[in-house]
């Protein structure tokens, strides 16, 4: 690698990308979200879909995924560096908003598990690294997988009724106690299933830093993965 890589993993609802985007921007780094480029070829496979009368159904049924990936290179599916983080452009237009449309959303999960996606999204992943960007990554592969060589590899977790508490506040949903149990259960699930997949499975790496921020706020995990980094000489 060129670049510098921060690394970091984790469940769902554990603060990721919001934590990834402000460490960036203390370090001095990029925050490269993967996921923004799997919800950008979710968007590529739904234009084609559409194109091919298939509507709103599920789009892999009617577009093979070497298709969706060659009109994701014609028209120059990309992330492009914007401050602290990077925009996603396709065609030549910011799809920012685009990408996080309900309609990509419900879909990026199928869209993501296939294998030869995913190929093809970490190899651009890894070509930025190459050339010299130095970055915050966020998902739940990028340490085993993604970015193995990582120089630091945080996986940051929390109690599943904290996470849930927290979800349903971004949301800004209510927080009652059986709205609480009710999240958490379905992160649960979410854990269990993104643990036992069997494509790119969600798992801490072996030298990755294990920071559960149940009883941390923002600001202090943060600041927890910032000094992790500083002390490696970031």
């Amino acid at each position: 690698m060129s670049g510098t890589v921060v690394a970091i993993d984790g469940p769902a609802a554990s603060g990721k990308s919001s934590t990834a985007r402000k460490v960036a921007e203390e370090l001095g780094f990029q925050h490269l979200d993967s996921g923004a480029l799997y919800r950008g070829v979710t968007l590529v496979a739904l234009e084609l879909a559409r194109v091919r009368g298939a509507g709103g159904g599920d789009p892999l049924a009617a577009v093979d995924p070497e298709t969706i990936l060659r009109s994701a290179e014609d028209r120059g599916l990309m992330l492009q560096p914007d401050g602290h983080g990077f925009s996603a452009y396709y065609a030549g237009e910011p799809v920012d908003d685009a990408i996080r449309s309900d309609q990509v959303t419900a879909r990026v999960s199928a869209v993501s598990a296939v294998p030869v996606i995913r190929e093809w999204i970490n190899g651009r992943l890894r070509a930025m690294v190459r050339a010299g960007m130095d970055v915050v990554v966020d998902g739940r592969d990028i340490g085993t997988v993604v970015f193995p060589e990582a120089e630091l590899k945080v996986f940051l977790t929390a109690a599943p009724q904290t996470r849930a508490a927290r979800r349903l506040a971004q949301q800004g949903s209510s927080a009652d106690r059986v709205a609480v149990a009710e999240e958490a259960e379905r992160l649960a699930a979410r854990d269990q299933a993104d643990s036992t997949r069997s494509i790119a499975p969600l798992a801490r790496a072996a030298d990755a830093v294990e920071l559960d921020t149940t009883e941390l706020d923002f600001q202090e995990q943060v600041a927890c993965i910032v000094a992790l980094a500083r002390s490696r000489g970031y």
